[in-house]
């Protein structure tokens, strides 16, 4: 059968990325703006013409696009009050001085993602990279970095966009726990070579600045502004489809931040990289939303390992949506391929595009897939040992 216009559209704006990525946000509006083009004047949007079909979609799509917007900024502007607060210039006091630091920072940002947006922390850990190895960082390691992010979210219901829609169609939170079994394998896989070779390219540091003041107000608002972001979670999940009519998220985080202003004002100069770099990930994921995907192959475990590669270049939110309209697939083993799947490219997780806007070399997907290549090994190898621990239970009974 002949490939779809839209697919093929798609390919070349991914290709030129992948090949320019001193350009990246031109190249995604225009890929964006050529799509969009295609769907009003030919193809149409769900059996929905011209402008009209593509207002519908827009309409559809536009609160997970508002809570990347300002999760992208707003955790960026986080990460600056966690670095202006001095906190991290303490943590060469409790972490190992030598690679073996690396892996436990890279430990830390799984375990806060597991209650955490992945955002807010491969931000947070990022920005503590940069203090203790003296802002040198290793494309690897910012691979890295991000690997751990999604991994520790692909086994919580409040880790990951996926993983939450999983809930609310009703797989228990119980049963995506399984999910981190694969993430643990694969994080043992990645994390040491990524630490070590941190190490190499530039030493931990090993003991903390002497006039180290923390910013005790700045780390309050931290604080309130993480445990707003889970709350406003907590409360759109507890709406059920009505959640879906507005960013929660992102409001509360963005609010928060303007409410506090008046205590300790953020560093306002972080927001056009970032907003660069949000726009830059938006414009994929809209692109990707007007695919002409109906279905997906039967579910298996080679097409649920298909998925998540295909989430390295997809937005796995249309694919987890699809999957779940499907039906058939071990739901955990779905949640760790698509949720871990996208750290294989810099821009195939929004945490992996906030992350790289710190360290521009990061945007080369050539450079991301040479020095972060254990990511990708530690892919099939979390897949293979979730397989042979547990075998594929599709539809897997809903623990309550």
């Amino acid at each position: 059968m002949p490939i779809p216009v839209e697919f093929l559209i798609f390919g070349v704006t991914l290709l030129g990325v992948a090949i320019f990525h001193r350009h990246t946000l031109l190249i995604a509006l225009l890929g964006l703006a050529v799509v969009a083009a295609y769907k009003v004047f030919y193809s149409g949007f769900d059996g929905q013409p011209g402008l009209l079909g593509l207002q519908w979609h827009l309409q559809e799509e536009w609160v997970i696009l508002a809570n990347l917007f300002a999760l992208l900024v707003g955790f960026a502007l986080l990460s600056r009050h966690f670095d202006q607060s001095q906190l991290p210039r303490l943590l060469p006091q409790v972490l190992p001085d030598d690679w073996q630091g690396g892996v436990v920072l890279l430990a830390l940002v799984f375990v806060l993602s597991a209650f955490l947006d992945n955002i807010a922390a491969a931000m947070i850990g990022a920005t503590v990279a940069g203090t203790v190895y003296r802002n040198k960082l290793h494309i690897g390691y910012l691979a890295a970095i991000v690997a751990a992010s999604n991994a520790g979210g692909s086994g919580s219901v409040v880790g990951d966009t996926t993983t939450t829609m999983m809930w609310l169609d009703g797989v228990a939170p119980l049963e995506l726990l399984r999910a981190y079994v694969a993430a643990l394998a694969a994080f043992f896989v990645f994390a040491i070579p990524a630490a070590r070779q941190q190490q190499r390219f530039s030493p931990i540091v090993r003991d903390p600045p002497p006039d180290v003041r923390v910013d005790v107000a700045r780390v309050i608002v931290i604080v309130l502004v993480l445990v707003g972001a889970i709350a406003a979670n907590v409360y759109a999940d507890s709406l059920t489809a009505r959640g879906d009519a507005f960013p929660f998220i992102g409001a509360t985080v963005m609010s928060l931040l303007l409410l506090l202003t008046p205590w300790r004002r953020p560093d306002w100069a972080v927001v056009p990289g970032a907003a660069r770099g949000a726009l830059f990930l938006l414009a994929l994921v809209v692109a990707a939303s007007m695919m002409p995907v109906d279905s997906l192959p039967e579910a298996s475990p080679q097409a649920t390992f298909g998925l998540g590669l295909v989430s390295a270049v997809f937005d796995n939110i249309p694919l987890t949506r699809l999957a779940l309209q499907q039906g058939g697939y071990d739901w955990a083993a779905l949640a760790y391929a698509v949720g871990f799947g996208g750290s294989m490219l810099w821009f195939g997780s929004s945490a992996g595009v906030a992350v790289a806007n710190l360290l521009p070399e990061a945007q080369s997907t050539g450079q991301w897939l040479r020095k972060g290549w254990y990511v990708a090994v530690g892919y099939l190898v979390g897949f293979l040992v979730f397989l042979w621990v547990f075998g594929w239970q599709p539809e897997g009974p809903y623990l309550e």
